[in-house]
């Protein structure tokens, strides 16, 4: 068995026992809290203590791990779990207060479509979902504002778009589908760097529509690059790819893959920014597996998305990477008592809230890039022992053979032979 057989085997036995560790440590989240609570990030390595949820835009995360586990195990009893946690949050499709729609729709009810579930039940929610994100199109600058003010455009909105391109697909709303391409359009360049590195958020004149500045709430300033962030605009801008084919998408996914590549430490797990200071309250040594685990789950897409085989073998080698750190260094299997699965994830640093701690997002988009993984992954049959090829081919006068002579068997040349030559 050659030895890239048995490292591709053994990296897959790391992500299934991660995979197994996630759904044990969910379930025990079901047990333990009411059917209302909805984790956001741990406390002391303990759910049911997170403060701050602002718009309770994690919520979808929790029932889209158990669609995952759903469907990677045929598993009906994590379904209908899923369903349960699922169902309530049906009235956020009108809720035109959040950016966020995308996280809690398509990691719900786009699951519950793919695996079956009633079309005619969430085809109108997962529209009117994208519907109610156009709404907060600004015309004068051609963006979708985010939920803190009118002026204010956040790189997490590529993770939300999403919505609006599959409603005006689905419905051939061509309104639909221009907002989202124009969101994207000014995203690139008010936000997307040169270099591939992202901003937070940009901020904009309402009277004229000119994008003033780039700013943050989450970075370590408005000229850094937080690695979420990055995270969020290279999974964004390559689904948003899937979802239309406009190449200049997938071109700025790669931009922000080559310098999440070249700017991310060989074992494949970001600091919280990529330009924090190296000590200090902010300092670079903390890390953010949630952005480690959002850009594996990225960089898996895209390595299927991009033609180039070079370029598809290193976003893939490195996701891999990535989410083998993960499960070795960080699952919450090495810390006594940690409810979450995944440890060293941050909620929000300049609040101190869930700094190297289990977030919800860092949770799902694990599991989410582990079932990616596991699915490439799959072991193929190989024979443990290679027979010889069989001989019926030859006729019975070739069936009876002898090696030949060695060298050392073998007349030297003749002189007359050599002078020839």
């Amino acid at each position: 068995m050659n030895q890239s057989f048995l490292k591709r085997k053994k990296t897959r036995n790391t992500l299934q026992d991660a995979f197994d560790f996630a759904e044990k440590q969910v379930a025990a989240l079901v047990k333990k809290y009411p059917d209302d609570y909805y984790p956001m990030y741990t406390v002391g390595g303990k759910f049911g203590h997170d403060k701050k949820r602002w718009t309770h835009w994690c919520d979808g995360f929790y029932p889209g791990m158990m669609f995952i586990f759903a469907e990677q195990n045929d598993d009906d009893r994590w379904l209908d779990r899923a369903i349960k946690f699922t169902m309530p949050l049906e009235e956020r499709q009108y809720d035109r207060a959040v950016h966020d729609l995308g996280f809690l729709f398509f990691s719900t009810h786009l699951r519950w479509l793919d695996l079956d579930g009633p079309v005619d039940h969430i085809e109108p929610i997962l529209t009117q979902a994208g519907k109610t994100m156009a709404m907060r199109f600004m015309e004068r600058g051609q963006y979708l504002r985010s939920f803190v003010e009118p002026a204010s455009l956040f790189i997490d909105i590529m993770m939300n778009v999403g919505t609006i391109f599959r409603a005006g697909l689905e419905s051939e709303d061509q309104q639909l589908l221009d907002i989202a391409n124009r969101h994207c359009e000014t995203t690139r360049r008010v936000l997307v760097r040169g270099d591939g590195s992202t901003s937070h958020e940009a901020i904009f004149d309402l009277e004229n529509g000119e994008c003033l500045r780039q700013s943050t709430h989450q970075g370590y300033r408005g000229d850094s690059c937080w690695s979420r962030g990055l995270a969020w605009s290279l999974y964004g801008f390559t689904r948003s790819y899937l979802q239309t084919g406009i190449g200049e998408y997938l071109e700025t996914a790669q931009a922000n893959a080559d310098y999440y590549l070249a700017n991310t430490p060989a074992n494949g797990i970001t600091p919280w920014d990529y330009d924090a200071p190296e000590s200090g309250k902010l300092a670079k040594s903390q890390v953010d597996t949630s952005a480690a685990a959002i850009a594996a789950s990225g960089l898996l897409d895209l390595a299927d998305a991009t033609a180039n085989p070079t370029q598809a073998r290193a976003y893939r080698d490195f996701a891999l990477t990535s989410l083998t750190t993960l499960s070795n260094d960080y699952l919450g299997d090495n810390t006594s008592g940690f409810e979450g699965i995944l440890n060293g994830g941050v909620y929000h640093i300049h609040k101190d809230l869930g700094v190297h701690e289990a977030v919800a997002f860092g949770e799902y988009f694990f599991v989410e890039a582990l079932q990616k993984a596991l699915d490439f992954l799959e072991d193929e049959p190989v024979p443990d022992v290679v027979k010889p090829y069989s001989e019926e081919s030859l006729p019975a006068s070739a069936r009876v053979w002898a090696d030949g002579p060695t060298e050392e068997d073998m007349p030297a040349p003749t002189e007359s032979v050599s002078k020839s030559k």
